[in-house]
């Protein structure tokens, strides 16, 4: 599944709704694209990782998981 393109302006405004981090493209376990935090969020070596879903990020608290760096 091909990553989703962000204009720049967007991608500025993106950010974690929790620890307000910068957001950076991964692909999660099963191959789709996610966004996840570049800095510890929710203890240290964790990051919260959003889904994305037809091309839009899911910025909501519930629907992130926490993953270890």
């Amino acid at each position: 599944m091909a990553r989703p393109e962000y204009e720049s302006w967007v991608r500025e405004i993106l950010r974690c709704p929790v620890g307000h981090h910068e957001l950076v493209d991964v692909v999660d376990e099963q191959g789709r694209p996610a966004l996840q935090c570049a800095q510890d969020c929710d203890g240290q070596g964790r990051r919260r990782r959003y889904p994305v879903q037809d091309g839009i990020p899911v910025l909501l608290v519930d629907d992130a998981v926490v993953v270890p760096v």
